[in-house]
């Protein structure tokens, strides 16, 4: 199997299988129903958003970072000291994704833009998003997320 069937394979998931938001995890469901799922780090705390996924030299297919703000804010990113491409899957406070940007390219300064209302971003490797046709309107669900707003909660499946 080649790196790019081993990367989808690692990342899209049936549904239903495993537990349903474990810690450390974030599922994806595309607008066409495919559901996705990414082993995470979390960066919930000043210091941890600073740092990313900075000074990295790879990445696995089925890893992430997820960041995640207490409230909704405008969010700008850059790829400063970061080494790889990466996708960013902006969500609002109810996990659904308003902005997709692909291929941050890396150590590059320019502020990249995830529009207002950003409570959570998800940070996977570049070119993945596309090739898992996310897009505006697809959801995620994550236990760090407030269930109660939340268009996919994990008590659903």
């Amino acid at each position: 199997m080649g790196k790019l069937g081993t990367a989808l394979v690692l990342a899209v998931m049936a549904q239903g299988a495993g537990a349903v938001c474990a810690p450390g995890m974030v599922e994806l469901r595309s607008t066409a129903g495919t559901v996705m799922r990414f082993t995470v780090e979390l960066a919930d705390d000043e210091a941890e958003r600073a740092l990313g996924l900075m000074n990295r030299a790879q990445m696995a297919s089925s890893a992430g970072m997820l960041f995640a703000y207490q409230t909704p804010q405008h969010s700008y990113f850059w790829m400063k000291n970061t080494l790889i491409a990466l996708d960013m899957i902006f969500a609002d406070a109810t996990g659904t994704v308003t902005h997709v940007h692909s291929n941050a390219k890396p150590l590059d300064t320019t502020p990249i833009d995830g529009g207002d209302n950003v409570t959570y971003v998800l940070e996977i490797n570049g070119g993945l998003a596309k090739r898992l046709g996310l897009a505006n309107g697809a959801v995620m669900r994550s236990a760090v997320m407030d269930q109660t707003k939340a268009v996919w909660p994990c008590t659903a499946e």
